[in-house]
């Protein structure tokens, strides 16, 4: 008997991610632009890794708190407060070992198997691949490009929230489309909630990451106290901190036992002097984070207005994250497309084909990088398009 027989039927179906392939196929080659993956260029700052090197230094190396040090409960609070002018209490607040962490915690908590979980694509694929190993049936309603912008039918919506459902994840503003939900949508996901008994996961992780304004709709603008809504949340994107992992989770305190029991039978809790440094980026970092993304905007504009400028691109800036979603006149097989343009023209991008069922005909490229890398790379794209297509 091999191995692999022995091995679940959900653990066998768990999809390779066509980002790594492209990053893989480009391994070791000098002066490619890499716009593949979903980080920026810049490292974690160093008031950040500081404060890291403090707790390390006092010896804050043991157990620790499994929801997370009440020092970071409560800053996670403060911030949250002041950026959605709501009163929050650090009861609400979990810390994990990453976004992703976060989301396998809240599906954990509200879907079994046999279940079903509806979010809206294209999309980053880990929500979904999370709630299939997870025995759930995940339902993408795909968001329709009208007029170059990412539109969501609310009626499609509706038909596929049905009496298996037990969640709506709803990432806005969105990876990969920058599609974001304006809060007349938001009310509208919410009452269809409430009328189904339907709880939301709102991954908001790109909510600073928004160019029309201090920070995007959110669902702490329209929810009440009965509404079932779990928030997740990453330090990744707004303090340069993806290669820490560390998140955290908002929730109605009276589901405190729950997750902290979850968070306990996975990882136990996540490092004192990480949370120490993720405590040092709510309190000291707001500048940083209006830095990334005025940087961030710029970048946007460039990038978008060198490709547009071709003729052959649809694209339309998006509203909010760091992605350039965009397909080629002509271009059918994306993946094949991104294999040739890390080739040809020294640019990584993500196939759309890594998205889901509405995204193959789509190029993700992750615009969040220096200026100059930005144009080059645009530049290069732009002159691959003109010769092949």
């Amino acid at each position: 008997m091999s191995h692999t027989s022995r091995l679940s039927a959900q653990a066998l179906a768990a999809p390779a991610s066509g980002i790594v392939a492209v990053m893989q196929h480009a391994f070791g080659r000098e002066g490619v632009v890499p716009l593949w993956a979903g980080e920026g260029d810049l490292s974690t700052p160093a008031f950040i890794s500081d404060a890291a090197a403090a707790s390390l230094a006092k010896g804050e190396t043991f157990y620790t708190y499994q929801r997370g040090l009440p020092e970071l409960r409560q800053a996670l609070a403060d911030y949250t407060q002041t950026l959605y002018g709501r009163p929050q209490s650090p009861d609400r607040f979990f810390v994990t070992g990453s976004g992703m962490q976060a989301i396998q915690i809240a599906i954990a908590a509200l879907v079994q198997a046999g279940d079903e979980v509806v979010y809206f694509g294209p999309a980053w694929p880990n929500f979904a691949a999370a709630s299939e190993l997870a025995g759930a049936r995940a339902i993408e309603v795909p968001l329709e490009p009208v007029d170059g912008a990412w539109r969501l039918d609310l009626d499609r919506l509706r038909s596929a929230v049905g009496a298996k459902t037990r969640a709506i994840f709803v990432n806005s503003p969105s990876n990969p489309t920058g599609w974001t939900a304006s809060e007349e949508e938001l009310r509208a996901i919410l009452a269809i909630a409430r009328e189904s008994d339907t709880a939301i996961i709102a991954d908001e992780i790109y909510s600073r990451f928004y160019y029309a304004g201090r920070r995007a709709p959110s669902f702490h603008d329209v929810m009440e106290d009965g509404d079932t809504v779990l928030f997740v949340n990453s330090f990744s994107k707004n303090w340069a901190m993806t290669g820490w992992r560390v998140g955290w989770i908002e929730a109605p305190a009276e589901l405190d036992e729950v997750l902290a029991n979850l968070i306990q039978y996975s990882t136990s809790g996540v490092a004192a002097f990480m949370q120490r440094a993720a405590i040092a980026a709510l309190t000291q970092g707001e500048s940083f984070v209006e830095e990334q993304i005025a940087r961030a905007h710029e970048a946007r504009d460039r990038f978008s207005r060198r490709l547009m400028a071709t003729n052959r691109v649809s694209l339309t800036p998006p509203a909010g994250a760091f992605y350039a979603f965009f397909s080629i006149d002509g271009v059918t097989d994306t993946r094949a497309a991104a294999f040739r343009i890390v080739d040809e023209a020294g640019v990584g991008l993500a196939p759309g084909t890594a998205f889901g069922p509405a995204g193959p005909q789509f190029l993700r490229a992750c615009f969040h990088r220096r200026l100059d890398e930005v144009d080059l790379a645009a530049d290069r794209i732009a002159e691959w398009i003109v010769r092949n297509t």
